[in-house]
């Protein structure tokens, strides 16, 4: 990844990360010294994600740069679930086949994946690729008594399994006499999982040792990990609602199959929350991610997202949706007059091309700006080793801002001094935005489409505000300062902030 700030790990400063499985948070280390092998779950693709299905795929996003910045050689593997009962649903609903209804939302996943601009993932396995791998696993774990045939389906026997119940806490006991625990009549007991399912007609299969069927959820992300990444991996990641009973079964699986550790690291996200609810169908609160970023933007998700710790949940409210409008407008306003000042001799603007570090600032107060922009990367690094707490990471970004903002003004003569300090407070903002997929728009075109955001919440429209302007420019040409004056109040008492200099007048939403 390229990043205009590389941190080389050392000794001294160790990344941290609560492990779901001890609840507690531990001092990273890698199977590898200096190789880390990842493993997210992805989506069962029968339908548009919604904004919650995307709180991994940005998260752990960040995760992987970072690490790669630490200086490890990260494999990232984010799978697609391509045969499940809900694609079977949906393919019957719409007289479809099932395979393809996973192609087609595979795609579609691909194409709001690709609008948040986020890295593509290493590795994108999908099950229908991964059969034999399947088949090869459950004969392991009959092998090895954790798994038997009954009326031609395989069952895993959750009894066989010492450490069931670890990573979730939960008691087989408890889960037993549980009411939600569906009980078959030729289970050994009631709690046994599902291998693999006996061939349904119209359903997708494929031949089996024990007839023709396909595969079960749960032994999906095991095999495919165990094949891709080796028996025994550094990182697995997803969202809090797969710690059980999905992550569960795969531990149960995978080390079933080995008798080796799983996973050294088990990290979960929380949920999306809209209005302090969880989103869900039943209650009609379901956003897409595809209508959440043609109404607003991706940046105003990806912002949304990071801007609580990843086991925190997350607020999708309207309040907090304009919150986080406000917030970028803040940061790309301030990038517009810094990038105006430095633009290079094409005139052409967006992320900058130079290392912070590499800058040699002449006047003192650019000096100082850049010492304290340099304490800041410092505390952005501390908060990232702390269990990635992007929260705080912001905080500096916003920092930044506010400092940069109390040195210069748009309309304000361009010095040396001002001038080096825009280049720092864009190099600083853009390259520690670029880790986590923000800030990397060009500031100028985005600034207006933020600015169009803040009008809508106001109930104003951009033509108002041009006429408004407009008025206020002849008035000045023709030496009314009366008037001029009285249109300034008329649009400060709008929100509107009116900046005028040698080259024209320029408006934007006050922030």
């Amino acid at each position: 990844m390229p990043s205009e700030v590389t941190f080389v790990r050392n000794g001294s400063m160790a990344l941290r990360i609560t492990n779901t499985a001890t609840r507690k948070k531990e001092e990273f280390v890698p199977i590898k010294s200096n190789e880390v092998t990842m493993y997210v779950c992805g989506p069962t693709v029968y339908d548009l994600l919604h904004i919650g299905n995307f709180r991994g795929p940005i998260f752990f996003n960040l995760v992987r740069n970072w690490l790669e910045e630490s200086g490890y050689k990260v494999t990232y593997v984010y799978n697609y679930t391509d045969v499940d009962d809900k694609i079977i649903d949906r393919a019957n609903k719409d007289s479809r086949d099932a395979a393809e209804v996973a192609e087609h939302f595979i795609a579609e996943f691909e194409k709001d994946f690709a609008q948040l601009k986020l890295r593509k993932h290493d590795l994108n396995p999908r099950v229908t690729q991964h059969i034999d791998a399947i088949i090869e696993m459950i004969e392991k774990l009959i092998e090895n008594g954790n798994a038997y045939v009954a009326e031609g389906e395989v069952l895993y026997s959750v009894r066989s399994f010492d450490g069931y119940g670890k990573l979730s806490g939960k008691s087989i006991d408890d889960l037993r006499s549980g009411s939600r625990v569906e009980i078959g009549s030729y289970k050994k007991d009631p709690l046994d999982f599902s291998l693999w399912k006996p061939a349904k007609p119209g359903e997708p299969k494929w031949s089996s040792p024990w007839g023709d069927g396909r595969p079960g959820w749960h032994i999906e992300c095991s095999a495919m990990s165990k094949a891709l990444l080796g028996e025994t991996i550094d990182i697995h990641g997803g969202g809090i609602d797969l710690i059980f009973p999905h992550h569960e079964n795969e531990i149960a699986q995978s080390e079933g199959c080995t008798h080796k550790p799983f996973v050294r690291y088990w990290m979960h996200n929380n949920f999306i929350n809209f209005a302090q609810m969880k989103m869900s169908k039943s209650l009609g609160n379901i956003i897409t991610a595809r209508g959440f970023m043609h109404r607003y933007h991706p940046e105003i998700l990806k912002l949304m997202i990071l801007q609580s710790h990843y086991r925190s949940p997350a607020d999708a409210s309207e309040a907090q949706i304009k919150n986080c409008i406000s917030a970028l407008a803040r940061v790309y306003s301030a990038l517009c007059l810094a990038e105006s000042v430095f633009a290079r001799d094409s005139g052409e603007q967006g992320p900058p091309l130079k290392k912070l570090e590499t800058l040699a600032p002449k006047s003192e107060g650019s000096k100082a700006y850049k010492a304290t922009l340099i304490e800041f990367t410092g505390k952005i690094k501390e908060a990232l080793d702390d269990d990635f707490n992007t929260p705080e990471v912001l905080a500096r970004i916003f920092e930044a801002t506010r400092l940069f903002n109390s040195k210069f003004r748009r309309g304000q003569k361009v010095t040396d001094e001002t001038r080096e300090i825009s280049e720092l407070y864009s190099l600083f903002v853009r390259g520690h935005g670029e880790r986590m997929a923000l800030y990397q728009e060009p500031s100028r075109e985005f600034l207006s489409i933020l600015d169009d955001k803040l009008l809508e919440t106001m109930s104003l429209q951009r033509s108002q505000i041009d006429e408004l302007v407009e008025r206020r420019r002849v008035a000045r040409l023709e030496k009314n300062f009366k008037e001029s004056d009285t249109l300034r109040d008329e649009l400060a008492r709008l929100g509107i902030a009116v900046h005028d200099s040698p080259e024209g007048t320029h408006w934007e939403v006050q922030k």
